[in-house]
């Protein structure tokens, strides 16, 4: 491409010296900018405005003559999105009874019960590749598939485990109880 043929058919043939010297040619023409069109020296905001319409046309112009089959470059591929959806299941497991037994016992007992108990569930929890998100009182949150996924997670069984482990001084304990839900995130 003839730069100074193209300036002369938008007049502004005026510019060409400036494009020369600076070495403008149809590689670097489609990526001038504004600010480039002023360090260049066009300080007349009509011409600036023409050959950024002219530029963008060009592009336009190449755009439509480039093959399909190339593929695009590096600058024009758009993100990929990495996140990787996962099975979650949350349980929350408490003490069933555990008001009356407050009731009932020594604070300091109780303490003793509720801490086995939540020891208990931790380690359960542990086994079945589960995440403890928090301890509430009696009860005790738990994730899984959180930290690593897992797509068979089953409640029951860890249920099934937890309460025939949990320390009963005198048969206080009456069971241990446990909601699940899960959800795809």
């Amino acid at each position: 491409m003839d730069i100074g043929g193209w300036l002369q058919s938008l007049g502004l043939e005026r510019h060409e010296a400036a494009f020369r010297e600076n070495e403008i040619d149809d590689t670097v023409l489609p990526t001038v900018t504004a600010e480039d069109l002023k360090d260049l020296g066009v300080d007349v905001v009509g011409h600036r405005r023409k050959l950024l319409n002219a530029i963008a046309a060009l592009r336009t112009d190449a755009g439509a003559m480039q093959p399909t089959t190339e593929s695009p470059s590096k600058a024009e591929t758009l993100p990929q999105d990495t996140a990787e959806r996962r099975q979650v299941t949350v349980m929350f497991s408490d003490l069933v009874g555990s008001t009356a037994l407050s009731a009932r016992m020594d604070p300091e007992d109780l303490r003793e019960v509720i801490a086995a108990y939540q020891k208990c569930v931790a380690e359960t929890v542990q086994r079945f590749s589960g995440f403890v998100a928090k301890y509430m009182g009696d009860g005790v949150l738990v994730y899984f598939g959180y930290l690593q996924a897992h797509e068979d997670v089953r409640t029951r069984p860890l249920a099934d485990e937890i309460y025939p482990a949990i320390p009963s001084p005198g048969g206080a304990v009456s069971g241990a109880k446990t909601s699940s839900a899960s959800s795809m995130t």
